[in-house]
């Protein structure tokens, strides 16, 4: 294959045309791969800034590749930025393996400089037969039709315009312009199960059924269109993932299947979303299930997805100001009293009356509910749970999580649409108020 062939394979003319408009970070190791992938994209005229990443794994090695990536951006003249890692230190505060340490550091280095450099996409060099090796290993972990698919050219920021080309096409391509790089010598080992599919298994496959790397990457495109489909078909038969209709899902075939489908990208599992429906079909409201990211809760008409909030703490409190109401997350207006009072004003719910006492408070916010709040409500001694209210109200815990209290100086004010409390109360004829409105 020709340098011209290579170049015009490797990236579409929409591609030429993105890397003519912004800069693009290139992830820059040294070996074949990346230097192709770093020259490729000089060759259609894009304005390239390179990344390196040094682990300092192999000794005297690494400092090569480093070294080797330095002089090749000073004779191209092409910006570098380099990043020296500790990857024990990651491994002993995230635990996982040397691999996935280099991975997780990588890709979080590679966005902060992407973001600094002013750069639109990351470019890496992953290639055809890179594919055929994720779809064996995906195969032997136990995967569905996505992991079948493989890599994909573009996944957000993350760009990889050489997957339609082979290894051997990348060291032909560099051979005909005359460029050098480096190996990592790793690469012969097989202490990783990547390195013994590539080096062991694969050459047995092609040498007993010769060809079969064009067909299984056919099958991989084929797949691919199957998977495409299957995620259209999966929005339009439930086109809100996060309030999901009970009884629309479990009326259709393979609802598991389904729920599957339209959630894993939130991190649920088959067995997860099979538990979710047998509790919507038995009537257990209240059912929940955690993925690493998201809480689904099996209420009595929807199954409803939220985001759970990482710290485990409760979402953060909104002031709120009397003199000018709030606008966001919900909209309350207030008003000052222009006329003696009556109760007809408020219906207690949307539209509260509060004493102008209220305006002493020091700290006023919006908040979520949380375990142990209590509420002092009209005509009632002492106190009472949120919770035996909301539940009085026949909330879902849907409903619980999505409501707002105004809290004053510690008290709760108002169920906001809800329940006014006893505390600022408003009399008569009196012309010394405040009107709250829920917009």
């Amino acid at each position: 294959m020709k340098k011209e062939e290579f170049v015009h394979i490797a990236l579409t003319d929409e591609e030429r045309k993105v890397i003519l408009q912004q800069p693009v970070l290139v992830a820059l190791s040294g070996g074949a791969d990346s230097v192709a992938l770093l020259r490729v994209l000089m060759a259609a005229g894009g304005d390239c800034r390179a990344a390196h990443c040094n682990f300092h794994l192999r000794g005297e090695e690494s400092m090569r590749d480093e070294q080797f990536v330095r002089d090749l951006c000073r004779q191209l003249d092409i910006p570098l930025i380099v990043k020296d890692f500790d990857v024990p230190s990651w491994q002993s505060a995230h635990g996982g393996s040397v691999e996935m340490a280099c991975r997780a550091l990588r890709y979080e280095w590679f966005e902060q400089q992407r973001q600094q450099q002013g750069c639109q996409l990351i470019a890496v060099a992953h290639h055809a037969d890179d594919q055929v090796e994720t779809f064996f290993l995906n195969l032997l972990r136990g995967t569905g039709t996505r992991g079948l698919t493989g890599m994909q050219r573009l996944n957000g920021n993350i760009w990889r315009p050489l997957l339609d080309v082979t290894r051997s096409d990348i060291i032909n391509y560099l051979k005909d312009i005359g460029q050098d790089y480096v190996t990592d010598s790793t690469n012969d080992e097989n202490d990783y199960r990547r390195n013994r599919l590539r080096n062991i298994v694969l050459p047995i496959i092609e040498q007993e059924f010769q060809g079969s790397r064009p067909r299984i990457l056919d099958t991989m495109a084929n797949l691919t269109s199957d998977h495409d489909l299957l995620n259209a078909l999966t929005i339009e038969a439930l086109p809100d993932e996060r309030h999901i209709d009970i009884a629309s899902l479990c009326s259709r075939h393979h609802a598991p299947t389904l729920l599957y489908h339209r959630i894993r990208h939130l991190g649920f599992n088959r067995e997860q979303c099979q538990q979710a429906i047998e509790a919507a079909q038995q009537g257990h409201s209240g059912r929940q299930f955690h993925s690493g990211s998201h809480i689904l809760i099996v209420n009595r008409q929807t199954i409803d997805i939220e985001p759970i909030d990482i710290d485990g703490e409760q979402p953060a409190q909104i002031p709120f100001d009397f003199n000018a109401g709030i606008h966001s997350p919900i909209h309350i207006a207030v008003k000052r009293g222009d006329a003696p009072f009556s109760p007809r004003m408020c219906d207690g719910k949307r539209r509260i009356a509060l004493s102008s006492q209220v305006l002493k408070c020091n700290h006023v916010v919006i908040r979520y509910w949380k375990q142990g709040d209590r509420i002092k409500p009209f005509g009632m001694h002492g106190s009472k749970l949120v919770s035996d209210l909301f539940a009085d109200l026949k909330f879902d815990h849907a409903e619980k999580r999505q409501a707002w209290l105004l809290e004053a100086d510690g008290d709760i004010i108002w169920i906001v649409g809800y329940r006014a409390s006893a505390h600022y109360p408003v009399t008569v004829e009196s012309q010394d108020y405040l009107i709250l409105t829920l917009i």
